[in-house]
């Protein structure tokens, strides 16, 4: 069997490194905002190039704070891709937003030529998601946003060390999320996340946001939450950010093994956007016959996902927004063809093979 993904390789890989890490965060004697977390605070904000990083309790915390310190609420609206993953529109509606979707691209970004006609008065920020590892066109996003005078979300829960033209995602929004969740590329052992920003006043509100709107202890100058990376979780955070770049290097020869050896008339490989890096969190295939290829790749023992099979306007949970099949096409259509081949970092050749030769079977099936 070769699984959608596997974790454990990776840890062993650096296992005494990480086992070490463990133990010298547990002999600390300190577990919440000690100098575990703020050793990697400085560390991913440096390997990101940003100022200011802010550990948190996982990447859906981290897009709600960045929302709520925007003082984004009731009445507000915020621009979003409709092929996204529902923590992004939670966030949103979590803050009691509204959200307003948008087309993606041919890259699975937001559209920036759909993206202007979404703004209304009631705009109040634009959500860029990286999706799958690929960085948004954020030129044009961010242009439309400094002329309309509109703040940028990036969720970055995917792209952990993607570029855009020689820079990485998260230093070109007004505040950046991401997640750490242990599939992640820059995976914890747990639930995680952490914002950045340039925003020296926005890293601070997230930082009193973050502990129960306090400041100094039980003076509480807002209404908070708790939400704290803790200092096992950056201990190991701080491990695996050493290694993040060979991690990011060996995902890309197998995606880009697949990229060679895939050769199937009923199977579209991903594209990669000019003057971007693609980091592989996923490796997202389409096929207009996708529930035949998933069957078929079960049955030879391969297992994939489907990242997303339901889009957050069809959801249950957003069933009173009143949105309806038809409604946003294009991410209707990604939905029922999207398909997610295995890819982990210590996947052998022979695996890589395996998965290979099972599509390409699938399309001589096919003809």
């Amino acid at each position: 069997m070769i699984p959608s993904n596997k974790l454990a390789p990776l840890y062993e890989r650096h296992k005494a490194e990480y086992d070490s890490a463990a133990i010298r965060a547990m002999e600390s004697g300190w577990y919440i905002l000690g100098q575990e977390l703020s050793a990697f605070e400085a560390e991913f904000a440096d390997y990101v190039g940003s100022s200011h990083c802010i550990g948190l309790n996982s990447g859906l915390d981290a897009l709600i704070l960045a929302i709520r310190a925007l003082d984004i609420g009731p009445g507000d609206e915020v621009i979003v891709q409709a092929n996204t993953y529902i923590a992004t529109v939670l966030a949103i509606t979590e803050n009691r937003a509204t959200p307003v979707f948008v087309e993606p691209d041919g890259y699975h970004g937001i559209d920036p030529d759909k993206l202007e006609q979404a703004i209304t008065e009631k705009t109040k920020a634009i959500m860029a998601v990286h999706l799958y590892g690929l960085p948004c066109n954020m030129d044009s996003i961010v242009e439309i946003a400094n002329r309309r005078n509109i703040p940028v979300i990036e969720d970055c829960a995917q792209s952990h060390g993607a570029t855009w033209k020689g820079r990485k995602t998260g230093t070109f929004g007004t505040i950046n999320c991401f997640s750490f969740f242990p599939t992640k590329n820059l995976g914890a052992f747990g639930d995680a996340g952490a914002i950045v920003t340039d925003d020296m006043g926005l890293a601070d509100k997230v930082k009193t946001l973050r502990n129960y709107g306090s400041k100094k202890k039980y003076y509480n100058d807002v209404c908070g939450v708790n939400s704290r990376l803790d200092e096992i979780q950056a201990a190991l955070l701080r491990v695996r950010l050493k290694y993040l770049d060979e991690t990011l290097n060996e995902r890309a020869s197998i995606a880009e093994y697949y990229l060679s050896n895939i050769d199937s008339s009923v199977v579209t490989l991903p594209s990669i956007r000019p003057e971007a890096s693609h980091v592989w969190h996923l490796f997202v295939v389409e096929s207009q016959n996708r529930d035949d290829l998933q069957a078929h790749l079960e049955a030879r023992g391969i297992q994939t996902q489907i990242h997303y099979p339901v889009p957050p306007h069809l959801s249950g949970a957003y069933g009173h927004l009143g949105y309806k099949v038809g409604d946003y096409p294009i991410t209707e259509g990604l939905a029922n063809s999207v398909l997610s081949l295995p890819l982990y970092n210590c996947m052998t050749d022979d695996e890589m093979r395996e998965v290979c030769a099972a599509v390409n079977e699938f399309g001589g099936m096919r003809r």
